[in-house]
Protein backbone atom coordinates (compact mmCIF):
# COMPACT_ATOMS: atom_id res chain seq x y z
CA UNK A 1 0.00 0.00 0.00
CA UNK A 2 1.22 3.49 -0.83
CA UNK A 3 0.27 7.12 -0.26
CA UNK A 4 -0.13 9.39 -3.29
CA UNK A 5 0.33 13.13 -2.96
CA UNK A 6 -0.22 15.91 -5.48
CA UNK A 7 1.69 18.95 -4.24
CA UNK A 8 0.63 22.16 -6.04
CA UNK A 9 0.62 20.35 -9.37
CA UNK A 10 0.13 22.36 -12.56
CA UNK A 11 0.19 20.85 -16.03
CA UNK A 12 0.43 22.87 -19.25
CA UNK A 13 0.56 21.68 -22.83
CA UNK A 14 2.01 23.51 -25.80
CA UNK A 15 -0.55 23.76 -28.61
CA UNK A 16 -0.71 25.61 -31.90
CA UNK A 17 -2.54 28.89 -31.33
CA UNK A 18 -4.38 28.86 -34.71
CA UNK A 19 -3.88 27.99 -38.36
CA UNK A 20 -2.26 31.37 -39.09
CA UNK A 21 0.23 31.26 -36.22
CA UNK A 22 3.03 29.81 -38.38
CA UNK A 23 4.31 27.46 -35.73
CA UNK A 24 3.73 29.71 -32.73
CA UNK A 25 2.77 27.69 -29.68
CA UNK A 26 0.29 28.69 -27.00
CA UNK A 27 0.15 27.38 -23.44
CA UNK A 28 -2.88 25.24 -22.63
CA UNK A 29 -3.40 24.78 -18.87
CA UNK A 30 -5.04 21.44 -18.05
CA UNK A 31 -4.43 21.45 -14.27
CA UNK A 32 -3.73 24.33 -11.91
CA UNK A 33 -2.26 24.13 -8.41
CA UNK A 34 -3.76 20.74 -7.53
CA UNK A 35 -3.31 19.64 -3.92
CA UNK A 36 -4.61 16.18 -3.05
CA UNK A 37 -3.55 13.28 -0.84
CA UNK A 38 -4.76 9.71 -1.38
CA UNK A 39 -4.19 7.71 1.75
CA UNK A 40 -2.47 4.34 1.83
CA UNK A 41 -4.97 1.59 1.04
CA UNK A 42 -7.71 4.08 0.14
CA UNK A 43 -10.15 3.81 -2.76
CA UNK A 44 -10.58 7.37 -4.05
CA UNK A 45 -12.70 8.28 -7.07
CA UNK A 46 -12.31 11.40 -9.22
CA UNK A 47 -15.29 12.96 -10.98
CA UNK A 48 -15.45 16.17 -12.98
CA UNK A 49 -16.61 17.73 -16.24
CA UNK A 50 -15.25 16.37 -19.51
CA UNK A 51 -11.84 17.86 -20.22
CA UNK A 52 -11.14 18.94 -16.63
CA UNK A 53 -7.88 16.97 -16.38
CA UNK A 54 -8.92 13.75 -14.64
CA UNK A 55 -6.97 11.51 -17.00
CA UNK A 56 -4.05 13.93 -16.91
CA UNK A 57 -3.85 13.47 -13.12
CA UNK A 58 -3.82 9.72 -13.56
CA UNK A 59 -1.11 9.95 -16.24
CA UNK A 60 1.02 12.00 -13.85
CA UNK A 61 0.78 9.34 -11.14
CA UNK A 62 1.51 6.63 -13.70
CA UNK A 63 4.63 8.46 -14.83
CA UNK A 64 3.31 8.80 -18.38
CA UNK A 65 3.63 12.57 -18.13
CA UNK A 66 5.50 15.10 -15.98
CA UNK A 67 4.00 18.12 -14.18
CA UNK A 68 4.88 21.59 -15.45
CA UNK A 69 5.26 22.64 -11.82
CA UNK A 70 4.72 21.03 -8.44
CA UNK A 71 5.31 17.39 -7.56
CA UNK A 72 3.54 14.05 -7.64
CA UNK A 73 4.84 11.77 -4.90
CA UNK A 74 4.26 8.10 -4.11
CA UNK A 75 5.34 7.30 -0.55
CA UNK A 76 7.25 10.57 -0.48
CA UNK A 77 9.27 9.80 -3.62
CA UNK A 78 8.73 12.03 -6.71
CA UNK A 79 7.29 10.21 -9.72
CA UNK A 80 9.69 10.55 -12.65
CA UNK A 81 8.43 7.79 -14.95
CA UNK A 82 6.46 4.54 -15.14
CA UNK A 83 7.20 1.83 -12.59
CA UNK A 84 6.08 -1.63 -11.54
CA UNK A 85 4.84 -0.19 -8.25
CA UNK A 86 1.88 1.28 -10.20
CA UNK A 87 -0.59 -0.71 -12.28
CA UNK A 88 -2.84 0.97 -14.86
CA UNK A 89 -6.19 -0.21 -16.23
CA UNK A 90 -7.60 1.82 -19.13
CA UNK A 91 -11.06 1.94 -20.69
CA UNK A 92 -9.68 0.06 -23.69
CA UNK A 93 -8.48 -3.36 -22.61
CA UNK A 94 -5.10 -3.18 -24.41
CA UNK A 95 -4.73 -6.96 -24.38
CA UNK A 96 -2.18 -8.62 -26.66
CA UNK A 97 -4.32 -10.40 -29.29
CA UNK A 98 -1.75 -13.16 -29.92
CA UNK A 99 -1.67 -14.15 -26.24
CA UNK A 100 -4.20 -16.18 -24.29
CA UNK A 101 -5.86 -14.80 -21.17
CA UNK A 102 -3.19 -16.54 -19.11
CA UNK A 103 -0.41 -15.24 -21.35
CA UNK A 104 -1.67 -11.66 -21.07
CA UNK A 105 -1.62 -11.87 -17.29
CA UNK A 106 1.93 -13.24 -17.38
CA UNK A 107 3.12 -10.27 -19.42
CA UNK A 108 3.81 -7.95 -16.48
CA UNK A 109 5.49 -10.76 -14.56
CA UNK A 110 7.93 -11.23 -17.42
CA UNK A 111 9.03 -7.62 -16.98
CA UNK A 112 9.84 -8.46 -13.34
CA UNK A 113 11.80 -11.54 -14.49
CA UNK A 114 9.62 -13.89 -12.46
CA UNK A 115 10.59 -17.54 -13.18
CA UNK A 116 8.29 -19.29 -15.65
CA UNK A 117 6.78 -21.80 -13.19
CA UNK A 118 6.03 -19.11 -10.60
CA UNK A 119 4.76 -16.81 -13.34
CA UNK A 120 2.26 -19.37 -14.57
CA UNK A 121 1.06 -20.19 -11.04
CA UNK A 122 0.56 -16.53 -10.15
CA UNK A 123 -1.27 -15.83 -13.41
CA UNK A 124 -3.68 -18.68 -12.65
CA UNK A 125 -4.18 -17.31 -9.13
CA UNK A 126 -5.22 -13.88 -10.41
CA UNK A 127 -7.34 -15.32 -13.20
CA UNK A 128 -9.22 -17.16 -10.46
CA UNK A 129 -9.40 -13.96 -8.39
CA UNK A 130 -11.31 -12.19 -11.18
CA UNK A 131 -13.59 -15.19 -11.72
CA UNK A 132 -12.19 -16.51 -15.01
CA UNK A 133 -11.00 -19.98 -14.04
CA UNK A 134 -11.50 -22.20 -17.08
CA UNK A 135 -10.73 -19.43 -19.59
CA UNK A 136 -6.93 -19.72 -19.38
CA UNK A 137 -6.52 -20.76 -23.04
CA UNK A 138 -9.00 -18.31 -24.53
CA UNK A 139 -7.71 -15.49 -26.76
CA UNK A 140 -9.08 -11.93 -26.45
CA UNK A 141 -11.33 -12.29 -29.51
CA UNK A 142 -13.01 -15.23 -27.78
CA UNK A 143 -13.89 -13.21 -24.66
CA UNK A 144 -16.73 -10.78 -23.97
CA UNK A 145 -16.02 -7.14 -23.10
CA UNK A 146 -16.48 -7.82 -19.40
CA UNK A 147 -14.14 -10.81 -19.54
CA UNK A 148 -11.48 -8.78 -21.36
CA UNK A 149 -11.62 -6.12 -18.67
CA UNK A 150 -11.31 -8.79 -15.97
CA UNK A 151 -8.15 -10.05 -17.70
CA UNK A 152 -6.81 -6.47 -17.86
CA UNK A 153 -7.45 -6.02 -14.12
CA UNK A 154 -5.83 -9.38 -13.33
CA UNK A 155 -2.80 -8.43 -15.43
CA UNK A 156 -2.36 -5.19 -13.47
CA UNK A 157 -2.75 -6.97 -10.12
CA UNK A 158 -0.54 -9.98 -10.88
CA UNK A 159 2.78 -8.20 -10.51
CA UNK A 160 1.55 -6.84 -7.17
CA UNK A 161 1.73 -3.06 -7.63
CA UNK A 162 1.10 -0.99 -4.51
CA UNK A 163 -1.08 1.43 -6.51
CA UNK A 164 -3.86 0.66 -8.98
CA UNK A 165 -4.81 3.44 -11.42
CA UNK A 166 -8.11 2.98 -13.26
CA UNK A 167 -9.24 5.33 -16.05
CA UNK A 168 -12.96 4.73 -16.72
CA UNK A 169 -12.39 0.97 -16.96
CA UNK A 170 -16.09 0.07 -17.11
CA UNK A 171 -17.37 2.91 -19.33
CA UNK A 172 -17.72 0.80 -22.49
CA UNK A 173 -19.60 -2.06 -20.79
CA UNK A 174 -23.34 -2.64 -20.60
CA UNK A 175 -25.08 -1.75 -17.33
CA UNK A 176 -25.39 -5.30 -16.01
CA UNK A 177 -21.75 -6.18 -16.71
CA UNK A 178 -20.60 -2.86 -15.28
CA UNK A 179 -22.41 -3.44 -11.97
CA UNK A 180 -21.08 -6.99 -11.76
CA UNK A 181 -17.51 -5.76 -12.27
CA UNK A 182 -17.99 -3.00 -9.71
CA UNK A 183 -18.84 -5.66 -7.13
CA UNK A 184 -15.90 -7.76 -8.32
CA UNK A 185 -13.54 -4.81 -7.97
CA UNK A 186 -14.74 -4.04 -4.44
CA UNK A 187 -14.23 -7.67 -3.48
CA UNK A 188 -10.69 -7.63 -4.89
CA UNK A 189 -9.90 -4.32 -3.19
CA UNK A 190 -11.19 -5.61 0.16
CA UNK A 191 -8.85 -8.58 -0.19
CA UNK A 192 -5.73 -6.75 -1.43
CA UNK A 193 -6.20 -3.23 0.02
CA UNK A 194 -4.32 -1.61 -2.83
CA UNK A 195 -4.32 2.17 -3.03
CA UNK A 196 -6.80 2.86 -5.85
CA UNK A 197 -7.29 6.04 -7.90
CA UNK A 198 -10.39 5.54 -10.05
CA UNK A 199 -11.74 7.92 -12.70
CA UNK A 200 -15.35 7.93 -13.85
CA UNK A 201 -18.04 10.16 -15.34
CA UNK A 202 -20.72 8.23 -13.45
CA UNK A 203 -21.67 9.79 -10.13
CA UNK A 204 -23.47 6.61 -9.08
CA UNK A 205 -20.37 4.53 -9.81
CA UNK A 206 -18.21 7.00 -7.88
CA UNK A 207 -20.35 6.76 -4.74
CA UNK A 208 -20.73 2.99 -4.99
CA UNK A 209 -16.98 2.35 -5.29
CA UNK A 210 -15.18 5.15 -3.49
CA UNK A 211 -14.45 5.69 0.16
CA UNK A 212 -14.14 9.32 -0.86
CA UNK A 213 -15.17 11.16 -4.01
CA UNK A 214 -13.07 14.12 -5.16
CA UNK A 215 -14.93 16.63 -7.33
CA UNK A 216 -12.90 18.59 -9.87
CA UNK A 217 -13.62 22.02 -11.32
CA UNK A 218 -13.91 22.77 -15.01
CA UNK A 219 -10.65 23.43 -16.81
CA UNK A 220 -8.11 24.29 -15.60
CA UNK A 221 -8.79 21.45 -13.19
CA UNK A 222 -8.56 21.87 -9.44
CA UNK A 223 -10.01 19.90 -6.55
CA UNK A 224 -13.25 21.64 -5.58
CA UNK A 225 -14.35 19.38 -2.72
CA UNK A 226 -14.04 15.89 -1.29
CA UNK A 227 -17.07 13.94 -0.07
CA UNK A 228 -16.87 10.97 2.30
CA UNK A 229 -19.22 8.22 1.12
CA UNK A 230 -21.13 5.60 3.14
CA UNK A 231 -19.75 2.02 3.04
CA UNK A 232 -21.80 -0.05 0.60
CA UNK A 233 -22.13 -2.93 3.05
CA UNK A 234 -23.97 -0.66 5.48
CA UNK A 235 -26.66 0.34 2.97
CA UNK A 236 -28.64 -2.89 2.89
CA UNK A 237 -29.57 -5.30 0.10
CA UNK A 238 -30.07 -2.65 -2.61
CA UNK A 239 -27.42 0.00 -1.86
CA UNK A 240 -28.15 2.19 -4.90
CA UNK A 241 -31.74 2.70 -3.74
CA UNK A 242 -30.88 3.43 -0.11
CA UNK A 243 -31.81 6.98 1.04
CA UNK A 244 -28.24 7.68 2.18
CA UNK A 245 -26.87 6.67 -1.23
CA UNK A 246 -29.39 8.90 -3.02
CA UNK A 247 -28.52 11.83 -0.76
CA UNK A 248 -24.84 11.51 -1.51
CA UNK A 249 -25.58 11.23 -5.21
CA UNK A 250 -27.50 14.50 -5.08
CA UNK A 251 -24.77 16.16 -3.05
CA UNK A 252 -22.05 15.29 -5.55
CA UNK A 253 -24.19 16.52 -8.43
CA UNK A 254 -24.94 19.76 -6.56
CA UNK A 255 -21.18 20.35 -6.28
CA UNK A 256 -20.55 19.31 -9.88
CA UNK A 257 -23.47 20.99 -11.63
CA UNK A 258 -22.00 24.50 -12.00
CA UNK A 259 -18.66 23.10 -13.18
CA UNK A 260 -20.38 21.08 -15.92
CA UNK A 261 -22.36 24.16 -16.98
CA UNK A 262 -19.20 26.28 -17.18
CA UNK A 263 -17.40 23.63 -19.24
CA UNK A 264 -20.35 23.29 -21.62
CA UNK A 265 -20.64 27.06 -22.04
CA UNK A 266 -16.93 27.35 -22.79
CA UNK A 267 -17.23 24.54 -25.34
CA UNK A 268 -20.16 26.26 -27.05
CA UNK A 269 -18.22 29.50 -27.28
CA UNK A 270 -15.03 27.79 -28.28
CA UNK A 271 -13.16 29.44 -25.40
CA UNK A 272 -11.40 28.35 -22.24
CA UNK A 273 -13.36 28.60 -18.96
CA UNK A 274 -12.42 31.81 -17.22
CA UNK A 275 -9.81 31.49 -14.46
CA UNK A 276 -11.17 31.67 -10.92
CA UNK A 277 -9.64 33.86 -8.27
CA UNK A 278 -10.15 31.22 -5.58
CA UNK A 279 -7.23 28.97 -4.68
CA UNK A 280 -7.33 25.22 -4.02
CA UNK A 281 -6.90 25.87 -0.32
CA UNK A 282 -10.13 27.87 -0.09
CA UNK A 283 -12.92 26.11 1.82
CA UNK A 284 -15.97 25.01 -0.13
CA UNK A 285 -18.20 28.11 0.04
CA UNK A 286 -21.66 27.90 1.62
CA UNK A 287 -21.77 24.11 1.51
CA UNK A 288 -19.91 22.58 4.45
CA UNK A 289 -22.25 21.85 7.32
CA UNK A 290 -25.32 23.37 5.62
CA UNK A 291 -28.49 22.04 4.03
CA UNK A 292 -28.16 21.44 0.31
CA UNK A 293 -31.18 21.08 -1.95
CA UNK A 294 -30.90 19.20 -5.22
CA UNK A 295 -33.58 18.30 -7.72
CA UNK A 296 -34.18 15.21 -9.74
CA UNK A 297 -35.15 11.65 -9.02
CA UNK A 298 -33.63 10.27 -12.20
CA UNK A 299 -30.09 11.42 -11.58
CA UNK A 300 -28.17 12.68 -14.64
CA UNK A 301 -24.51 11.91 -15.09
CA UNK A 302 -21.95 14.70 -15.44
CA UNK A 303 -22.69 16.66 -18.59
CA UNK A 304 -26.01 14.92 -19.26
CA UNK A 305 -28.13 18.03 -18.70
CA UNK A 306 -30.09 19.88 -16.05
CA UNK A 307 -31.85 18.28 -13.10
CA UNK A 308 -35.60 17.88 -13.30
CA UNK A 309 -38.41 17.15 -10.85
CA UNK A 310 -38.61 16.82 -7.05
CA UNK A 311 -36.49 18.26 -4.26
CA UNK A 312 -34.37 16.49 -1.68
CA UNK A 313 -33.04 18.42 1.31
CA UNK A 314 -30.34 17.00 3.53
CA UNK A 315 -27.34 17.83 5.69
CA UNK A 316 -23.90 16.48 4.83
CA UNK A 317 -20.43 17.56 5.84
CA UNK A 318 -18.22 18.36 2.86
CA UNK A 319 -14.52 18.95 3.34
CA UNK A 320 -12.23 21.18 1.35
CA UNK A 321 -9.18 19.35 0.07
CA UNK A 322 -6.85 21.10 2.47
CA UNK A 323 -8.27 19.28 5.48
CA UNK A 324 -7.36 15.88 4.03
CA UNK A 325 -3.64 16.44 3.75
Amino acid sequence: MSTIKFDRVTKRFAVRADSRSRGTKAAFTALSEVDLTIRSGEFLVLVGPSGCGKSTLLDLVGGLSRPSSGQVLVDGVPVTGPGLDRGIVFQQYALLPWRTALGNIEFGLEAKRVPRSERRARAREYLDLVGLTGFERHYPHELSGGMKQRVAIARSLAYDPAVLLMDEPFAALDAQTREALQDELLRIWAKTRKTVLFITHSIEEAIYLGQRVAIMTSRPGRIKAIVDTPPVEELGGDPRSAPEFVRHRHLVWELLHDEVARAQEAERRGTEPREREATPQDPVPAVAGHDVAAGGSDFPEAGAGALSGGNVSFRKKVSSVGSHR
